[in-house]
């Protein structure tokens, strides 16, 4: 069955029509408990969810999440050296700007600052540090305090 027939099956049952012969559904039915329906709406939203990741996959290059190769990374590294832009060296290679970046930062031959893209191989990113944890002052720290100081 394909996605989109199943996500059209969801939608009518949960709007009580039969998909088969797009007649209400009775009331009595199974479908009309809460709990059913939620099951459903979330059959539902995990169908379209799928959906999304798989467009949004299809729209990167194809060796995205692919391991390298060391006859990928000499091409890599002697197009880089002849000169080609890293948005050329991606596209030749069938990756991301970022994989192309990070993996010529790992091999030495560009610095982290000298990337365009963010985060390097390292898993250093430009994010701010977390904050630190603070104690909460509700009435049990307050106590807790009071205990401390005694």
């Amino acid at each position: 069955m394909q996605q989109t027939r199943a996500r059209e099956i969801l939608q009518s049952l949960i709007q009580g029509i039969d998909p088969i012969s797009g007649e209400e559904l009775p009331h009595e039915t199974v479908l009309q408990h809460a709990e059913v329906l939620r099951a459903l709406l979330a059959g539902l939203s995990a169908l379209e969810q799928a959906s999304a990741r798989a467009q949004r996959r299809a729209q990167l290059p194809g060796n995205v999440g692919r391991a390298w190769t060391t006859e990928e990374e000499s091409r890599l590294v002697a197009a880089f050296k002849k000169g080609d832009s890293p948005t050329v060296i991606a596209r030749q290679h069938g990756r991301t700007l970022r994989a192309i970046e990070a993996r010529l930062e790992k091999l030495g031959l560009i610095t982290a600052e000298e990337r365009t893209t963010r985060g390097g191989f390292t898993g250093v990113s430009d994010a701010p540090p977390p904050r630190p944890r603070t104690r909460r002052g509700g009435i049990l720290g307050r106590k807790r305090q009071q205990r401390r100081s005694r």
